[in-house]
């Protein structure tokens, strides 16, 4: 039956070759193509004053984040570019800048964003705040006739913050294993409930109801099968794509990891036996698919940090078993983690599994009831 699993699988070049894009460029696609870092934003300027401190200023909204595309007429004309999405950033500085500055006048500067991109927006903001803080500081300092020597003497409180895990804070890291997390999860669902609809389709759910098989003997051999060919994904995936051109560090036990993945997908393959037994037709699994696997990722943390959903969503995190799988993958992977550190996780992913398999398994038998 196992055999005959692969066999029916390998026919199948539509599910085969949909598995290797996923497994490789689709989380190629993930680490290279999704970034939330602030890069190029560009940025127009309504310069009233066209003094030095003004172009000073100015040209500190530089590359890598910012990118100067030049000055504009009037004030009107900067909104209008943020409305039709030309520019991200307009800054303003009102006349008398300078002549303010040096006699220790109160003087503001605007920086309007387009926050269409809140993630983006934020950090561009953020970014633009430290720039003309920094700016401000400086400036006070002249006026009070300390130089560039001189504020060596002054106490300085110095903020010095240390990323441990990323430390160069690579989205690609983060990103790519986070869609191979998710692929795990969308095959562990998928591939068993189409193996079982497949025989629905072909007319051999008859023959399989008058074989010498019990229901258990003919839904192991289905799960263990795509078990096996999801980690064949994922080893290619981890080591083609990850390491291969993200040079994401491997830090743990890769034994571990793969043996957590077999026990993850083995449980949660229960979820589309269940698919299996309601859907007529691979249409109705794919669709079926979907409804279960995106709220299993919007309840993960994959895409929203657990801190930023509301109290009762995130109680219903802790149900969904992709939060705790992701908690281990990352432990392994990027912080070198063991068992020690990840058994309560572990256990969950068994105790939720076994939940799932087991009303795959009930819900199966009743189907050959």
């Amino acid at each position: 039956m196992t055999v005959k699993e692969f066999l029916q699988l390998f026919r199948d070049t539509v599910v085969l070759g949909f598995m290797v894009y996923v497994f490789t460029m689709d989380v190629y696609l993930a680490g290279s193509g999704v970034s939330l870092e602030l890069k190029n934003a560009t940025t127009v300027v309504y310069d009233a004053d066209h003094s030095a401190a003004s172009r000073e200023l100015t040209y500190r909204f530089r590359p890598p984040y910012f990118k100067l595309d030049g000055e504009i007429a009037h004030m009107e004309q900067g909104v209008r570019l943020l409305d039709q999405g030309e520019e991200m950033l307009a800054l303003y500085i009102p006349p008398h800048f300078q002549e303010d500055l040096r006699n220790g006048k109160p003087t503001a500067v605007q920086l309007q964003v387009d926050s269409t991109n809140s993630v983006l927006g934020l950090l561009a903001a953020g970014y633009g705040a430290r720039i003309v803080g920094q700016f401000g500081l400086e400036a006070a300092l002249l006026r009070l006739g300390v130089s560039g020597d001189g504020q060596e003497n002054l106490p300085i409180i110095q903020d010095d913050n240390r990323a441990w895990f990323n430390p160069n804070q690579n989205d690609a890291w983060f990103m790519s294993i986070s869609e191979l997390l998710t692929d795990i999860t969308l095959f562990a669902i998928f591939l068993p409930g189409a193996a079982m609809v497949r025989e629905k389709e072909r007319g051999t759910v008859e023959q399989l109801l008058v074989s010498p098989l019990s229901p258990f003997q003919i839904m192991f051999p289905k799960i263990l099968a795509m078990t096996a060919v999801i980690l064949v994904g994922t080893a290619l995936s981890l080591f083609a794509i990850l390491e291969g051109v993200f040079h994401v560090p491997l830090q743990g036990s890769l034994t571990l990891f793969f043996a957590v993945t077999t026990l993850y997908v083995f449980t949660t393959a229960g979820l589309g036996m269940f698919i299996a037994t309601v859907a007529r037709n691979m249409a109705q699994v794919g669709m079926l698919t979907v409804l279960v696997f995106l709220p299993m990722i919007f309840l993960s943390g994959a895409w929203t940090p657990p801190e930023a959903m509301t109290y009762w969503m995130r109680g219903l995190m802790y149900i969904s078993p992709l939060h705790y799988f992701l908690d281990a993958s990352f432990g392994i992977l990027l912080k070198g983690a063991g068992m020690k550190n990840l058994w309560d996780s572990i256990l969950a992913i068994v105790v939720i599994g076994s939940i799932n398999f087991g009303l795959g398994m009930w819900r199966f038998r009743r189907q050959f009831q």
